[in-house]
Order: C-alpha cells, then sequence, then structure tokens
C-alpha cells in the first residue's frame, strides 16, 4: 500500500521541523513537500511534478490569516484534502477555512491527534473533529442571529410607529371596526393603513404582516 503524501505549510520553522520529523516517524505517512510562506507553495503548484494526497495547513502566515485563502488554491491545483492547522481557536477564521475547502481543522497543541486525521482524510471520510463542528455551529448561529436583525432592522425601517400600533392591535385580534373605534378614525382608513402596510411587507394579509412584525420582535 502507498504511503499517504503529505504537504506541510507553516511558518514556525522549528515546529516545521519537529511535526515533520514526527509525521515521517508514523508508518504510512510521508512527507513530500514543506513550505513557510505562500510564494514556496505558488511555486511548488506551477510545477506539477509534486502532488499531495493531504495538505496540512496552517491558517496563520506572517501573521496573515493567508493559509484560508492558499488552502483554496491547493485544494483546486492538488486534489488533495486540506486540514488547518492552529493555535488559536478563532471561530470566523476556521469558519472562512471551511468555506474556502478545508475538511478540518486541528489545534497545534494537540499534533498526536494528526496521524487519525490524516489517515481519515486520505480515505475521504471528511472528517470533522467535533470541535470543528461546534465551532461551525456556533459561527453559523452567529450569521442567523445578524441574519435576524437584518431583517428586523429592515421591516422596522418600513413601517411607522402609527403601523406598528395597527399591527399590535391586529395581533391582539381586534376587528377592524374595533381598531377604527380604538383610535378614533375610520374604518376605511384603517383599510387605508392596512393595505399600504401590505404592499410595503408583500404580505398577504395583516395577520400575517403582524405575526411577522411580532415573530421578528418590533413589538
Amino acid at each position: 500500500m502507498n504511503n499517504i503524501r503529505i504537504w506541510i505549510i507553516e511558518d514556525d520553522k522549528d515546529w516545521l521541523r519537529g511535526l515533520k520529523a514526527y509525521l515521517n516517524g508514523q508508518q504510512g505517512l510521508e512527507i513530500t513537500f514543506t513550505a513557510d510562506n505562500p510564494d514556496a507553495v505558488r511555486e511548488e503548484l506551477a510545477k506539477i511534478t509534486n502532488t499531495a494526497d493531504v495538505v496540512l495547513m496552517d491558517i496563520m502566515l506572517d501573521g496573515d490569516p493567508a493559509g484560508i485563502a492558499l488552502a483554496e488554491e491547493v485544494s483546486i491545483s492538488t486534489g488533495a484534502r486540506v486540514i488547518m492547522l492552529t493555535s488559536m481557536e478563532e471561530k470566523e477564521l476556521i469558519f472562512r477555512s471551511f468555506q474556502a475547502g478545508a475538511i478540518d481543522y486541528q489545534i497545534k497543541s494537540d499534533f498526536e491527534g494528526l496521524p487519525n486525521a490524516i489517515q481519515a482524510a486520505a480515505r475521504k471520510e471528511s472528517p470533522i473533529s467535533s470541535a470543528a463542528a461546534e465551532k461551525m455551529r456556533e459561527e453559523f448561529r452567529r450569521l442567523k442571529q445578524m441574519e435576524r436583525e437584518f431583517e428586523t432592522k429592515t421591516m422596522q425601517d418600513k413601517i411607522t410607529p402609527s403601523e406598528l400600533q395597527l399591527l399590535k392591535l391586529i395581533d391582539k385580534g381586534y376587528s377592524q371596526s374595533e381598531i377604527a373605534s380604538k383610535l378614533v378614525v375610520s374604518i376605511r382608513t384603517v383599510k387605508n393603513h392596512i393595505n399600504h402596510i401590505l404592499k410595503k411587507l408583500g404580505a398577504k394579509g395583516s395577520k400575517e404582516a403582524a405575526k411577522e412584525a411580532k415573530d421578528k420582535g418590533l413589538f
């Protein structure tokens, strides 16, 4: 059975040497290329003579998250499975790494788990560690909250305070005639307000519009 060919991209030269020695000592693993900067990696990709099965990619290279864009380039050029290496659990960077095509990430201090992660990646099992999965869930929750806040703000900007008051009354179950009486306006005025709201929000009915406003936390 052929050895798993591994590339390591890491800007800490001491850690790079140590990791190379450690992985080369593991049965079935072979380090075929190492680099400590993006330019060296791109030069290697241009040769098309050395390929990889798995690439260990440091997220931070010279203080910049250059490993994320580089991961996408390497994945497309070689078809290798990319595992991101990081010394910190930064959710946004980890999320961006997966968007770039990485299939897992490993904390550098847990280097003893790398052989198993490499073997699983080479088998195309698309392993995502429990830690990585949790970071992904946290980031999705953050993005979902941002989306909700944006939608709420957008709706808030569309309707006036008086229209919002009308939606509150509709949500409480008031009829149009009861609303007209409570607000001391004509039923026709209430109807016009409702039609105006429906056009603004693209809602099919007043109850739907009221529910949408309530669900977005406007009242």
